[in-house]
């Protein structure tokens, strides 16, 4: 009998272990929350996954001449998916020894300066979107500064990747530097400007993005609001309940608020699209309302633990169903790495007495990121019908890797490793849309 083909010759199939999330944990139990496969086959058609097994079976589901790229020692899993990142504090990461609002004033503004020139505008987005391939992100949300040039550049550097990536122009008009403030009106006919040019070109989309509500008038909010009115798909990106000081900063500045997230819900701020990063230090009234909004909240360990902010509650945000992704917050965060970041979010658990299993690591990194997001019909797994952006990990990156992982008895246990041992060494291979953009030399 004639086997049937259902994949022609213009697909491309790729061979080694295979895994990927299907939900939370924490929903549905470990066991239920992934697929795997332990000689795997996942087929990429014109940048989207057309199937996805065990390779024995679909091997002779492929048109004869079908290239097959092996790779041995590894493990494919979805592209990493950072829901908060700055890529003007790129230059600045690593920067020693204070706490959020000095860490601001001392680095973060003085840097940001720089990006009013749009020439150094453009040559951080070419090494801040190298750097995230490198360590197997695919996508990302994305910080910009005041200077509506260097949303512009990030953009034009991502369009030329063809990478799924959402950024926007920070707002900011007040308690800041004179050079790094604009106006409310300023700030919503820039961003109104940079929405027309860039949301839904291609794989990007924009985020309405003040950078927190100490450095926004109220007329700066108001037209924030305004904007996720008159434009329902953008994203609203900002800071929430990082640091102690912060927060008694913004009561002081907001006293007729109840607190620090009814200063956004008091905006219309809050919804489906709007990620709040950090939320360290949030009462159940904030976690409730968060999920009632379908709010998301962005977890950035290696951020909160540098600069002294708290340890994120992850187990409240999982009783009180809030989404939750991952972000490295570079440059506060200290690694493009997600794996890197991965292993400081076990360590923020075990601080508090809790365990943060591997396959819930996955699911953050990866899954549990697009749905923060909003965009789990795309990208986030490695299901028919979305996007090819997936990253091959080594198992054999580094000479200790290779070793431990001889030990390794189990899936979960080579999961752990990796993502305690692992960094930018263990991406061999990262694609988006089904090419591939970086290849470990």
């Amino acid at each position: 009998m004639t086997q049937t083909t259902v994949f022609p010759s213009h697909a491309h199939a790729y061979r080694a272990a295979i895994i990927h999330t299907l939900e939370d944990p924490a929903k549905v139990g470990i066991d239920a929350s992934y697929q795997y496969f332990e000689d795997g086959l996942l087929v990429v058609e014109n940048g989207l996954i057309k199937a996805v097994g065990h390779a024995e079976a679909l091997l002779s589901t492929l048109a004869a001449d079908t290239p097959v790229t092996v790779y041995n020692n590894a493990l494919i899993t979805p592209g990493f998916i950072d829901t908060h990142i700055h890529y003007p504090q790129t230059g600045m990461i690593a920067s020693y020894g204070e706490q959020l609002l000095d860490w601001l004033n001392n680095y973060t503004f003085p840097e940001e300066h720089k990006f009013a020139d749009k020439s150094y505008a453009d040559n951080v987005a070419e090494i801040f979107l190298t750097e995230l391939l490198r360590n197997g992100t695919t996508t990302a949300l994305v910080f910009g500064t005041v200077h509506p040039q260097s949303v512009d550049a990030f953009f034009e550097a991502a369009q030329s990747r063809n990478v799924r990536m959402i950024a926007g122009k920070v707002m900011m008009d007040r308690n800041a530097p004179d050079t790094l403030t604009d106006t409310p009106e300023s700030s919503y006919q820039d961003s109104k400007n940079l929405i027309e040019r860039w949301h839904g070109k291609g794989r990007l989309h924009y985020a309405v993005t003040p950078r927190f509500a100490p450095t926004s008038s109220d007329e700066q909010l108001t037209l924030a609001g305004k904007l996720l009115k008159e434009y329902p798909e953008l994203y609203m990106h900002t800071h929430l309940s990082e640091n102690k000081q912060e927060i008694e900063w913004v009561k002081a500045l907001f006293p007729d608020q109840n607190g620090y997230l009814d200063v956004y819900d008091h905006f219309d701020l809050l919804g489906e699209r709007s990620v709040f990063a950090h939320g360290v230090h949030l009462c159940d009234d904030e976690c409730k309302r968060l999920a009632e909004t379908d709010s998301a909240l962005a977890f950035c360990p290696t951020s909160n633990l540098f600069l002294g902010s708290g340890l994120f509650d992850l187990a409240k945000t999982e009783q009180h169903n809030i989404k939750v992704g991952l972000g490295t917050d570079v440059g506060a965060g200290t690694s493009f790495s997600m794996l890197q970041t991965l292993n400081e979010a076990y360590k923020v658990m075990q601080l508090q007495g809790e365990k943060l299993n591997p396959f819930k690591s996955l699911y953050l990194a990866t899954l549990g990121g697009a749905r923060a997001l909003k965009l789990e019909e795309k990208i986030g797994t490695l299901q028919p019908g979305t996007e090819a952006d997936f990253v091959i990990l080594d198992y054999h990156s580094t000479p200790l890797m290779t070793y431990r992982m001889k030990q390794a008895t189990s899936l979960e246990e080579r999961l752990f490793v990796l993502m305690t041992l692992g960094d930018d060494r263990a991406i061999k291979a990262t694609y988006a849309m089904g090419k591939a953009l970086h290849t470990r030399g």
